[in-house]
């Protein structure tokens, strides 16, 4: 078997975060559909549960994608270093849409703000692949 060291750990808790917040806000979009021809409540309550994973799961990236940079440090430069960028940007622009989408009331808010934070989430994973090699 592979060894497993720090680094692997690392990895995996990034992966996981973002399975968690990519992967459940394309669930619950897929979902909300089929909540709303219950009635309003049943939305707002799978919402607020999503929310109780969600935030804890955007925490751990945010602090293994510090992690990850910490323990890459000697290979940030060039190219490397612009698309690193791009990463952080889509990453803090789909927490920003997410906290937006969360205090939003209207339709048009909700769906901007929720499709915002969808898109720039699976824009993050998207560059991180590409970081990742």
């Amino acid at each position: 078997m592979v060894t497993v060291g720090w680094n692997t750990i690392r990895v995996f808790l990034h992966v996981v975060g973002a399975t968690i917040w990519v992967g459940g806000q394309l669930t619950l979009a897929a979902l909300v559909p089929a909540l709303r021809a219950l009635g309003r409540e049943p939305t707002i309550v799978a919402a607020r549960a999503f929310n109780r994973v969600a935030w804890p799961a955007f925490g751990l990236l945010v602090v293994t994608g510090v992690w990850n940079v910490l323990a890459e440090r000697d290979q940030i430069s060039g190219r490397y270093e612009t698309t690193l960028v791009v990463k952080i940007c889509l990453v803090a622009a789909s927490g920003l849409s997410a906290a937006l989408h969360s205090r939003s009331r209207s339709r048009a808010g909700l769906a901007l703000f929720g499709t915002l934070s969808g898109a720039t989430a699976l824009g993050a994973v998207f560059v991180g692949v590409l970081l990742a090699g």
